[in-house]
This record gives C-alpha cells, sequence and structure tokens, in this order.
C-alpha cells in the first residue's frame, strides 16, 4: 500500500474546497439576483416596455395631429361632434345600422 505525503489531505481539502467555491459561484451567476435568468427576463421585460413607450409615442403624434385639426378645421370639429355626440342639422335624416 502507498504511503500517503505528509500534507496531500490539506491538498484534497483545498481543491475540494475551491470546487465547492466554483459551484456556489457558477450557481450564483445563473439563479441570483443579477444572474443570467434574472437579466434575460429584466431583457424581455425591457423590450416590452420599448414597444409599448414607442406605441404610445404613435398615439400621441397622432392625437395631437387630431387636436391640430380641430383647433384650425371647422369640418373636422362637425365630424367628431356629429360622430360622438351623434349631432344632426335640422333637415337630415339618420339613418341607424345594426
Amino acid at each position: 500500500m502507498k504511503e500517503a505525503k505528509p500534507g496531500a489531505w490539506k491538498m484534497k481539502a483545498a481543491v475540494g474546497a475551491l470546487a465547492f467555491v466554483l459551484f456556489i459561484l457558477l450557481i450564483a451567476s445563473f439563479f441570483g439576483k443579477k444572474g443570467l435568468i434574472e437579466m434575460s427576463r429584466a431583457r424581455k421585460t425591457y423590450d416590452i416596455l420599448l414597444k409599448d413607450v414607442e406605441a404610445k409615442k404613435q398615439e400621441k403624434a397622432r392625437l395631437e395631429k387630431e387636436v391640430a385639426a380641430l383647433e384650425t378645421n371647422p369640418q373636422a370639429v362637425d365630424k367628431e361632434a356629429r360622430r360622438q355626440l351623434w349631432l344632426m342639422k335640422p333637415d337630415e335624416k339618420v339613418i341607424i345600422r345594426r
């Protein structure tokens, strides 16, 4: 049988401890607060919010254009009043479709 070197168990313990620490760091890098999985989720959420912001900007531009038309164009005001308030001129007939 081979004789163990005097410091062999210390070396094995150091390698085992190092392997354990590396394993813990690897697990933490995947599942920790700032791990890869959480970063992936955050990136997806960021992309969704970015698309939502872009849609809101387009909606804002459309509404600003509509407001400008309502401020300057009497026909646009008339059209909206008819659409939203069901207003009509005295000599008009309204046909309601179902």
